[in-house]
């Protein structure tokens, strides 16, 4: 079984308000990545409708599957991730984004938690891969798969903070659409964003 990795002691520039954004000639730029989860908060992204067109003008999208772009190649202003870490390719690009980001945003239960791929926390994971894929009712001839070029998955499925330092959360299964759009438009603002009960309840 794969041991638990070790966190690296990432350095984390902390910049000043006037640091914090690109040359007032250049838009601010964002990230935004994916791991362990449904995708369902760059869903929820996707949900401020009709502002997305003001937040293209606001910004420039740097690594996101939102333009589809698979690497950075500058430093970000801000990067927002959701899902958890369950396998080590996970760690490798959340690792990236800190690396990257100077302000990092973990959105949904998945990336504050682990969310509901963390349930398997609780069952070792050879038992979760002979139940999947040697024991479970519709298996025939099963085996457990080692193509090299599958990532290899961790002994549980860790929160985003427990991997990198994370510099804000934005809970919600998923956040609302309004909740990002508040939070991502008092970053732009140099702001420390405050979301409202409102904006986090569900009804």
């Amino acid at each position: 079984m794969r041991k638990r990795f070790q966190n690296n002691n990432l350095k984390v520039v902390h910049l000043s308000r006037q640091e914090r954004f690109n040359p007032p000639m250049s838009k601010p730029t964002i990230a935004t990545g994916h791991f362990t989860g449904c995708f369902g908060c760059h869903m929820s992204l996707l949900d401020i409708d009709e502002r997305i067109l003001q937040l293209t003008e606001l910004v420039e999208f740097d690594k996101s599957p939102i333009n589809d772009k698979k690497r950075f190649n500058r430093m970000v202003d801000i990067g927002i991730i959701e899902g958890g870490c369950s396998n080590d390719e996970n760690v490798e690009f959340l690792r990236m984004f800190r690396e990257n980001c100077h302000t990092l945003v973990a959105i949904g239960a998945c990336a504050l938690t682990g969310g509901v791929p963390a349930m398997r926390n609780t069952v070792p994971l050879r038992e979760c891969l002979e139940e999947a894929f040697l024991s479970g009712p519709s298996v025939v001839d099963g085996v457990i798969p080692n193509d090299p070029d599958i990532p290899i998955m961790l002994d549980r499925v860790y929160p985003a903070h427990e991997v990198v330092k994370i510099d804000y959360f934005i809970p919600g299964c998923p956040p609302s659409a309004d909740a990002l759009w508040t939070a991502i438009v008092a970053l732009l603002e140099g702001r420390e964003p405050v979301l409202d009960y409102e904006l986090l309840k569900y009804d």
